[in-house]
């Protein structure tokens, strides 16, 4: 299972976590992956200057609302 975490606290929610987390709920079920991945929140991972912090497991990224397709691309599907 693939655990993927993206920050909701203040910081990153400004920084468009909402939209991130939508968009990777979307791709997940446009790929039919919801077996293999699991969607989590979480509030601060004390890296507020690096826009909205996801992790993969225990690999870190920061993630945009522009660069979440690409970042599932390369990160997500890669590994399921």
């Amino acid at each position: 299972m693939l655990k993927i975490t993206v920050c909701i606290g203040s910081s990153c929610h400004i920084k468009g976590s909402r939209q991130v987390v939508e968009e990777l709920q979307s791709l997940i079920a446009e790929h039919n992956i919801g077996e293999k991945v699991e969607l989590g929140g979480t509030f601060c991972m004390g890296k507020c200057q690096l826009g909205v912090c996801v992790t993969v497991n225990d690999d870190f990224f920061s993630v945009t609302p522009d660069t979440v397709g690409d970042f599932f691309t390369k990160e997500v599907l890669s590994r399921v």
